[in-house]
């Protein structure tokens, strides 16, 4: 089995980057991923299954009969993603990518940029075409 962390937010336009990239890796019917979302102001208390973009990539995946479970955490997103993937034991963390200034291109999002060097597992950077 081979195990995607993906860090999915609130922006439709990183979720769908991050739905598109998984559904092309190759072997998905021996592909599971775990959809991570990081409340780090939650008064209502929702659950990870009240959040839009959750549900729309999870309906995507299953669609294409891969497997999926959703995780919700509290706190810092890159720290809980990078908790994600050692508990999950990912062989990949999938991240959505922010639009950049031409000179912020040369370094990535804060999460994005924390969890490749924070983290010990290879990290798939998904951009989409038309940033929000």
């Amino acid at each position: 089995m081979f195990t995607v962390v993906a860090g999915i937010d609130k922006n439709e336009n990183r979720a769908a980057a991050v739905a598109d990239a998984i559904e092309s890796l190759p072997g998905e019917d021996e592909t599971e991923v775990v959809l991570v979302h990081s409340f780090t102001d939650n008064p209502e208390g929702a659950s990870v299954d009240q959040i839009g973009t959750i549900r729309r990539v999870r309906e995507r995946l299953e669609a294409e009969e891969i497997d999926v479970q959703l995780d919700g955490r509290s706190g810092d997103p890159a720290t809980t993603l990078l908790e994600a993937a050692t508990e999950y034991d990912a062989d990949l963390v999938a991240v959505g990518a922010r639009e950049r200034s031409p000179a912020g291109k040369a370094v990535f999002g804060s999460v994005t940029q924390s969890v490749i060097l924070e983290g010990d597992r290879s990290v798939l950077v998904c951009t989409a075409g038309d940033f929000e």
